[in-house]
């Protein structure tokens, strides 16, 4: 919704749909807790710890999440489902606090923050007075909300609008611009089509062409809502019906990047200029596709519960295109990281880590590629489909890699002191 001090594509063939095969393949179920920053339109990310910069390591560091080519942060939150008191979260007022915690204690807060949707569990007015309570408290800023299906039960979201949609169009649909960069924030939660999936609708659509229409073909563009705007598991609602529409009107544009949350677990595809991400839930997670008789919170032990919650930071960066998606979970005390290997390029070409952090590569191209250290560090076999390679980066330093078996696929690792 717009901007309050509390509350404030390419049209993709349906083919791309992924089985359950494919898409636990992708699943990554680590959480996310990563740091998104961006510069010129394009996002990049590093692991939080990467950005909690000591007193003494200064405020800024070179190719990290705070380096000053970045010109600004921003960071998403999703499905923190206040009033949800199942055993499968008992305390989901707590894991909101520790992911805003983690936002507030990077040296350069987010300029904003987005909520992509599920921010009650029943649409009551004392959960919502409570989640405005908590992020008053974390002292995060501007906050954009989009809803989610529990944010509408009752009413087709008028207490929703009411609250955190007074400059919004329609149903609660609107945009924004930032430093260059143009935001769209959709709703697709007000007219489930059967199985669940979202719908945005013709009167959405037409608002979504009048915006998009005038701005040059060069300006970055980042698109949330609660549903996924690509097929991920139709079977489970995991998909909006009319979302290749939506595409269709952003295919002009060269950099894309589309943030959903609903499935409580991070996905990333990357389709021609479009990035889509999915974020991790602040409340409880969610069973993998054909794990289960039907979506729904998963009860995990208590010990494993906090390693499947998550936030996501974004920022945005000139050099590199493709979204970078490192997973960092609340309970995880190692930094990992990942990199796609597809469309014969790595899908990271700059990666800002901390020292220790893990590196996992996979391939996602039918063809097989390697990952080799210029220096000779580390040198992985051939890797054929969906194969990884991990490699933990002890040592400060930046280290070049590639493809030996396509010598024109070069990316980079930058690793700061920890």
């Amino acid at each position: 919704m717009a901007r309050d001090s509390v509350a404030p594509l390419d049209q993709l063939d349906q083919k791309d749909g992924v089985d359950r095969r494919g898409f636990l393949e992708c699943m990554a179920w680590a959480g996310t807790g990563l740091v998104w920053t961006g510069r010129s339109g394009v996002l990049q990310s590093a692991v939080l710890p990467t950005a909690l910069v000591s007193p003494r390591e200064g405020a800024r560091r070179p190719g990290g999440l705070l380096d000053d080519a970045a010109d600004f942060v921003f960071a998403q939150v999703s499905d923190s489902h206040i009033g949800f008191v199942k055993a499968a979260n008992q305390d989901v007022v707590s894991t909101l606090q520790e992911a805003l915690r983690r936002v507030k204690a990077l040296p350069a807060p987010p300029e904003f923050l987005i909520h992509t949707g599920d921010l009650t569990q029943l649409s009551k007015p004392e959960e919502f007075d409570t989640l405005d309570q908590v992020i008053k408290g974390a002292g995060v800023g501007d906050v954009f909300f989009v809803p989610g299906e529990h944010d509408v039960i009752g009413d087709n979201g008028r207490q929703f609008r009411d609250r955190y949609g007074r400059h919004t169009k329609g149903q609660g649909w609107f945009s924004f611009d930032h430093k260059g960069v143009h935001f769209v924030g959709l709703v697709n939660v007000l007219d489930l089509k059967a199985g669940g999936l979202g719908h945005l609708g013709a009167d959405q659509l037409a608002w979504l062409r009048q915006d998009v229409g005038p701005l040059a073909s060069s300006t970055p563009v980042v698109v949330f809502a609660h549903i996924p705007l690509w097929s991920v598991y139709p079977d489970w609602g995991w998909g909006t019906d009319d979302s290749a529409a939506a595409l269709g009107l952003l295919k002009k544009f060269g950099s894309v990047t589309v943030l959903n949350g609903h499935i409580h677990q991070t996905l990333q595809k990357i389709e021609g200029q479009v990035t889509f991400h999915t974020a991790c839930s602040t409340a409880f997670p969610q069973p993998a596709p054909g794990q289960a008789a039907s979506p729904g919170p998963l009860t995990v032990p208590a010990d494993r519960l906090r390693g499947l919650l998550g936030l996501t930071e974004v920022r945005f960066v000139r050099r590199a295109h493709a979204l970078a998606t490192v997973d960092h979970s609340l309970a995880d005390a190692a930094p990992s990281a990942a990199v796609g290997i597809g469309n014969f390029r790595f899908s990271v070409p700059e990666l800002a880590v901390a020292g220790g952090t893990t590196v996992t590569w996979t391939n996602r191209d039918d063809a097989p590629h390697t990952v080799t250290s210029s220096k000779a560090l580390f040198a992985s076999p051939a890797l054929d489909t969906n194969d990884t390679f991990s490699f933990t980066f002890e040592e400060a330093g930046t280290f070049d890699y590639y493809c030996t078996l396509h010598p024109r696929m070069t990316a980079r690792v930058i690793v700061s002191a920890r």
